[in-house]
């Protein structure tokens, strides 16, 4: 192999260092790469974690950005979970800087804002008796004769809610966040998302005020600066803990001898010019999306596993923040938007979800957000257009005027949704089998599993990772097969970590 670049550095190797630690290099410092490090060193001194961050902000899909003191999410983010492993470490690393939020949100679909979670009146009054009528007996029907076999999303939500409400409250606005039809979408991805709701227990909720499921959950706890806070923090124990978070330093190459990954190439800037240096580690965890690491590996993996990965395929999203000459033209912490009249997906009122997101109160900071793809007309628009399209379209949809807009940010995520198409499984199980074979080397989070995680899922991925680096045996890829999912809240535990 080449040697390290002049005047590049080289991540000292246990035998080097004088001490006996391992050096565990870590590539991304989202939610899974920093738990991955706080959990080695939480457990022991024995590790020496390393994160590779190819940003200038931890964080991943849950940092918080900020444009002119305004703070804003990637996406807005509810703390609650059943794994109490992941509430444990988030509430050691934030202590009391979380705080509690009433939840409120709401739908709109055809020109009226449906109350969500489910208010029966609403509904009723918004949607019409003959409407509820007809609603009713396509529920009835998918009760009778169901679609077999189930392997659509479209299949999987009307055999439970029946295909009319499927179509007033599902097919829109899936497809705006995913691009491809309804009938594209695999089913597993609608059992992981709306496990265990179902429309008799949708209307039960509304009818007796009943709280059972933790989507419908009626508050939650939030980091009072943002999700980003707790990232920000994470990267600083870890160094105070004498592990390393490197900031704007990104893997482009990962070696292997046979079966064991021996070093990762990065990629730094180094007075405006891109350097290359070499990193040795005892073990290593991936969090960059699977797509990537595949044809990162050097060498390259067999031919089919290269095949499977270039079939994977990803959502990208943006988030377009603008500042409004007034104070918040409505309370709800998000609406969904299903009108296909507009291309906003989702709007999120970042007072909502605290006041502390605001540097100034008399102003409201609303988050316009829009699905699309890498390279598509949304993405290439610029910023200013961006800006004036969204303030248009906050004017359409009756909640503010376009006049009352002072000031924008756009912001642009790539891979933020791992797509569930008809191909994707078949082709991650490929990959998953041969990364197996790896005998120093896991892949977890979202992206680095290629399954659309919820930050505490993507967390515990992580938890099991450095587990395993420790000496226990773990199947992380069961993680949100058989762990209990978010929707199940169970009696009596404190509500804790989600993203949205």
């Amino acid at each position: 192999m080449d040697g390290n670049p002049v005047g590049a550095e080289s991540l000292p190797t246990k035998d080097d260092r004088g001490d006996s630690r391992t050096t565990v290099a870590i590539i991304g410092g989202g939610p899974a790469g920093l738990t991955a490090a706080y959990e080695l060193q939480r457990n022991s001194t024995e590790y020496k974690p390393v994160v590779f961050e190819a940003d200038k902000l931890v964080g991943g899909i849950s940092r918080t950005e900020s444009h002119n003191g305004y703070r804003f999410d990637i996406g807005g983010h509810r703390f609650f979970t059943k794994v109490t492993e992941v509430e444990e470490v988030w509430h050691e690393i934030l202590t009391d800087d979380f705080i509690t939020r009433p939840r409120k949100s709401r739908i709109f679909y055809r020109g009226k804002y449906y109350d969500y979670p489910l208010k029966i009146t609403n509904a009723l009054l918004n949607i019409g008796l003959i409407e509820s009528i007809r609603v009713g007996l396509s529920y009835v029907k998918a009760q009778l004769f169901p679609s077999k076999p189930e392997e659509t999303f479209e299949q999987w939500v009307s055999n439970r809610f029946g295909k009319r409400l499927f179509q007033h409250f599902f097919e829109t606005y899936t497809e705006k966040v995913w691009g491809i039809p309804c009938s594209e979408i695999r089913a597993d991805w609608a059992a992981q998302r709306i496990k265990n709701l179902s429309l008799m227990k949708a209307v039960w909720n509304a009818l007796t005020g009943a709280n059972d499921t933790a989507s419908l959950i009626e508050e939650f706890e939030y980091p009072r600066l943002g999700p980003g806070m707790m990232w920000e923090k994470a990267a600083e124990l870890v160094e105070d803990k004498g592990g390393e978070v490197r900031m704007e330093e990104w893997v482009s190459r990962v070696f292997m001898d046979g079966n064991r990954v021996i070093e990762i190439e990065v990629i730094k800037d180094v007075n405006g010019v891109r350097t290359p240096y070499r990193v040795e580690a005892d073990q290593f965890i991936n969090t960059m999306p699977v797509r990537e690491l595949i044809h990162c590996m050097d060498p390259p993996p067999p031919a089919h596993v290269i095949e499977a990965a270039d079939k994977l395929k990803y959502r990208d999203f943006l988030i377009v923040t603008l500042v409004l000459d007034h104070p918040d033209p409505f309370d709800d912490n998000w609406i969904y938007i299903h009108s296909p009249e507009v291309k906003v997906g989702r709007i999120q009122n970042f007072r909502a979800w605290s006041p502390e997101m605001l540097p100034n109160q008399e102003n409201a900071s609303i988050g316009m957000e829009f699905f699309c793809h890498e390279g598509d007309g949304l993405w290439e628009s610029s910023d200013e257009d961006l800006i004036k399209q969204a303030s248009e379209e906050l004017e359409f949809l009756g909640l503010a005027s376009k006049d009352s807009v002072i000031d924008g940010c756009v912001i642009r995520q790539k891979k933020a949704y791992p797509v569930y198409d008809a191909v994707y499984k078949e082709a991650l199980d490929t990959i998953k089998d041969w990364i197996l074979t790896l005998e120093n080397f896991q892949t977890v989070g979202r992206n680095g599993m290629h399954r659309y995680n919820n930050q505490d899922h993507s967390m515990l991925t992580a938890m099991l990772a450095s587990k395993i680096i420790m000496g226990e045996e773990h199947d992380i890829w069961n993680v949100n097969v058989e762990r209990s999912y978010h929707e199940e809240m169970q009696v009596n535990k404190k509500p804790a970590l989600e993203t949205a």
